[in-house]
Parts: C-alpha cells; structure tokens; sequence
C-alpha cells in the first residue's frame, strides 16, 4: 500500500513539474515572439516603405545621354535604394502579360513612355519627401511626369505609427500577464507542499533553510522552461529567415542574442520570485490557517 501511495505521490509530483515546465516554456516563448516583433517591427516596416515606386516617365524627345545621368545622378543621391530603366518595349510586355492580351494591335502605335522606376531609402518615404523628389525630377525639360501613389505612402505611415505604439503596449501588457502566469503556476506547485513546509517549520527549521530548496528546483524549472523557449524562439527565427529572407531578421545578431539573454534570465528571474514570495506566505501561515 505505501508503496503504491509512494507511485501515485511521484507521478502527481512529475505531472506538477511537468505543467509548470510548460507553463513558464510557453510564456516566454510568446515574450520571446514579442520581443523578436519589438526588434523587427521598424526592418519590416522599413521594407514595406521601400517596396513604394516612383515612376519618372520620359519625353520622347529624350536623349540616350540624359536618360543616362538622370539615373546615374538618381543612383548616387542618398536618398535612393535603387532604380530600374523600363522601355516603352518592356512595359508594353509588361501589360500584354498581365492583361493577355496585346493593346497595340488595337491602337497600332505603343502609346507608353520610357520611365525609371525609383525606389527610396525607407525614411525618405513620406509625403514632403516625395514631393520635393517630384519637384526635382520635373526641372528636367525631357521630364513628362512623375507618378507616385501619395495616398498609399500616407495611409502606410500613420499605420506604422498605430502599429508600433500599439506593439509597445501589448508588450508591457504581455510581460505583466507572463508574470503573473507563471508567479501563479509555482505558487500552485508550493501550495502542494504546503504541509511539507510547515512540518519543517514545526520541528525548527529557519524559514531560510526551508525556502532554498524549493527555491532551487523552482528555478531550475525556469531554467528547462527558459530552454525550451529558447529552442522554439530559433526554429521559428530560422524559419522566418529562410521564408522571408529580404527581412534580413539576422542582421543584428547582438541583439537578437540579447534578447535571448533576457528571456533566459527571466525564466530564473520569475521562477526566483514567485517561489521566494510563495513559501513565504506559507511560512507565515499559521497552522489553523494551511487548511
């Protein structure tokens, strides 16, 4: 019979370390998803600005010769990531492919115009800044036009804002229910052993003699838990990295071992905590009061 009593204490023992590995892996690792979206919400907004194009398009008249220095000039400015030459030929391709099919032999003539497409640096990409690009480009007499969509660019920035100041907050909202999760799942495992801690403290055991052990098993929990996030925290960034490789999520591998620092510290930090306040409140209990 004791022995079977003894079986059924062990399992209900692992099935309890069990749930609180769990509990503390999972809410670091959401914490640890956080922080890699706190770290890369500006890259990914970044390259979405610089997906933007500013199409030049050229007068007919336009010579070989200018169409070559605008681009070059275009190249060397600080303000652009990158520009690409489009024929009249390639654009009419361009069209034929995504309509299927072939506008010139209605018109009989190719009514499009040779053009540049620009791409900027991403914190050039706002309103003023296009405008005054704009304003450049048409001072050129072989200028025709240029074309942005002003009211995307718009809409993109005051999004960017919202999202970053709403990601700010849902991280300080996150990191309090991460706390308050785990300072819950170990208050429950010391619950358990409630009548252990005061049997100890009955026969004269300080309060600090007490709390080390169930101190250092909760943080070595924090330790496995902080691990396993860690472990799921790398898959995704790999995978991540490898799907959407012009996000370039591995640019800043200091950081991103930093953040893998912290979420390993709290993991203990948390564990520490909760478990120091747990058996205290339990110390403190009189025996009446355990029941």
């Amino acid at each position: 019979m004791s022995s079977s009593f003894d079986k059924y204490q062990k399992r209900k023992l692992i099935s309890s370390y069990f749930s609180v590995i769990l509990s503390i892996a999972l809410v670091l690792f959401l914490l640890g998803l956080l922080g890699l979206l706190v770290l890369n919400a500006k890259k990914v907004a970044d390259h979405f600005k610089e997906q933007v194009t500013v199409t030049i398009y050229l007068k007919d008249t336009a010579k070989e010769i200018e169409r070559k220095q605008l681009e070059k000039s275009l190249a060397m400015a600080d303000y652009v990531k990158s520009t690409i030459y489009v024929s009249k030929e390639q654009a009419a391709e361009s069209m034929k492919a995504e309509n299927g099919e072939d506008f010139m032999e209605f018109l009989g003539y190719n009514p499009l115009q040779n053009s540049i497409d620009v791409n900027l640096k991403a914190d050039f990409v706002t309103s003023e800044h296009l405008e005054d690009i704009s304003k450049e480009a048409l001072t050129k007499n072989f200028v025709d036009e240029v074309s942005y969509d002003n009211d995307l660019v718009n809409l993109m920035n005051n999004n960017v804002k919202k999202i970053s100041l709403w990601v700010l907050i849902l991280s300080s909202i996150f990191t309090l229910i991460a706390v308050l999760l785990i300072n819950s799942s170990i208050r429950l495992a010391v619950y358990a052993k409630r009548f252990t801690i005061k049997t100890m403290q009955m026969v004269g055991a300080t309060k600090r003699f007490i709390r080390k052990p169930f101190i250092w098993s909760s943080v070595r929990l924090g330790i496995i838990g902080a691990i396993l996030a860690l472990t799921g925290m790398g898959i995704v960034l790999y995978y991540i990295n490898r799907t959407f490789p012009e996000l370039n999520f591995l640019s800043a591998p200091i950081l991103i071992v930093l953040l893998f620092l912290i979420i390993f510290l709290l993991g203990i930090i948390i564990t520490w905590i909760s478990t120091f306040f747990a058996t205290q409140r339990f110390l403190n209990l009189k025996t009446d009061q355990i029941y």
